[in-house]
This record gives C-alpha cells, sequence and structure tokens, in this order.
C-alpha cells in the first residue's frame, strides 16, 4: 500500500469515527426532544427556557456552519 493510500484510509477512518459519533450526539438529542428534554408541561419555567434557548443557540451555530449560512455565509 502507497503511503497516499494509507493517508487516505487513516483519514476515512478518522471521518467515519467522527460521523459516528455525531450519529450517536443525534440519536440522543432527538430523544431527549421527543420527551421535552425530560420535562413536564406543567413544570416549566424561565429557567428551562434559557436552557433549551441555550442549546437551540449552540446547535444552531453547527447547522449554520454545516449548511455555510449565518455568519458562515460565502
Amino acid at each position: 500500500m502507497t503511503e497516499q493510500a494509507t493517508d487516505n484510509a487513516t483519514a476515512l477512518d478518522a471521518f467515519l469515527a467522527a460521523k459516528a459519533e455525531i450519529d450517536a450526539m443525534l440519536e440522543r438529542l432527538a430523544t431527549l426532544s421527543a420527551d421535552h428534554f425530560e420535562t413536564h408541561p406543567d413544570e416549566i419555567d424561565w429557567g428551562n427556557v434559557g436552557t433549551l434557548n441555550h442549546l437551540c443557540a449552540r446547535l444552531r451555530d453547527i447547522s449554520d456552519s454545516a449548511f455555510h449560512e449565518g455568519e458562515y455565509a460565502e
């Protein structure tokens, strides 16, 4: 195997590992969201809103980066 092929195989392995980690995080987040972030409608307060808005902002930044939108627009 050539050095280039070895580098590509190593890069592919690292890419697939990162993708698997992202997929696992997305699955966990989807499950948490389906459970309304472990809150009950009668117990939601402004702290819950703040926490969810914080998570939303971080996810928006990731989404904007992935799709070249917002501050990442070209």
